[in-house]
């Protein structure tokens, strides 16, 4: 599984086609993966693994939010 994460994250180039968001609107997008993307954090540091599987999330969301709202 952490290959096949590894994988996608080299080839990433933006955020993929999520089909519970199928409208132009992606704001919903943008906070479902930035809220992803710290509880994935969270819950790889209770165990105490790498956090590295949580950067899928957070390169989705920057590549989608807006930059004021990430920075």
């Amino acid at each position: 599984m952490a290959d096949d994460i590894k994988a996608k994250l080299e080839r990433y180039k933006t955020a993929p086609f999520d089909s519970r968001f199928p409208n132009q609107n992606q704001t919903k997008n943008c906070w479902q993966n930035y809220l992803d993307f710290h509880r994935c954090e969270k819950a790889m540091a209770a165990k105490g693994a790498d956090a590295g599987p949580c950067q899928w999330y957070y390169r989705v969301y920057k590549s989608l939010c807006p930059t004021e709202w990430v920075s």
